[in-house]
């Protein structure tokens, strides 16, 4: 939706997903008629930034519909309702999105992202350590589905089992191996890329 009024946004928004002014005050933490005052009578003149971002993420939108500071061009990928295994591998039924997460338009450029070509996912397992670790939160380019001869971390399917892998071409088909010389060995199965691991994030300790 694109619109250069936010109060205008909002309550299409709000009628559209059948959300009541009143409820989303409420989730805000506000007296109940802070949004409709907001709307009707244009007070306050402009939300808080918690409160844009918290509707923005409520209904699925930049936080610049709203009225925030986030510009048009954020991009956001899915947040896929499943984990990638680094071991053995996880059995999934298919990805369910789960949300969205935003990444820097200027990040996705250097990393050569397509938009609606990316998504990220977090990692299970100790199988790809020290590369990648258990928790670690990873971007994929789901463009990039042919590994080459000098290969890159992957994640792929091997049958029904999701997984995080080093994958390189290797004669007519693919090599698949893991870091970590501790792992357990690679399932024999078809293998089916699902795209390459661009971008990796790790909390602090």
């Amino acid at each position: 939706m694109s619109t250069s009024d936010p109060r205008a946004a909002l309550a299409r928004l709000a009628e559209e997903q059948g959300a009541s002014l009143s409820a989303l005050s409420r989730m805000l933490g506000r007296n109940v008629a802070y949004l409709q005052q907001y709307v009707r009578r244009g007070s306050p003149r402009r939300l808080e930034d918690a409160d844009v971002r918290r509707l923005a993420a409520y209904f699925g939108v930049e936080e610049g519909v709203l009225g925030g500071a986030s510009a048009p061009s954020q991009w956001r990928v899915p947040r896929l309702d499943l984990a990638a295994s680094a071991g053995p591998g996880t059995l999934v039924d298919g990805e369910l999105l789960l949300g969205s997460d935003r990444i820097d338009p200027d990040l996705a450029r250097r990393l050569g992202l397509q938009r609606e070509r990316a998504a990220m996912l977090r990692v299970r397992g100790d199988s790809m350590a020290p590369t990648l670790l258990d928790g670690d939160q990873i971007l994929i380019d789901l463009a990039r589905t042919a590994p080459d001869a000098r290969g890159g971390i992957f994640v792929i399917r091997v049958d029904d089992a999701l997984m995080v892998k080093r994958v390189r071409a290797a004669g007519q088909g693919l090599s698949v191996a893991s870091d970590n010389p501790a792992a357990p060995p690679v399932p024999a199965g078809a293998v089916t890329v699902i795209g390459r691991v661009v971008w990796q994030m790790r909390a602090l300790v």
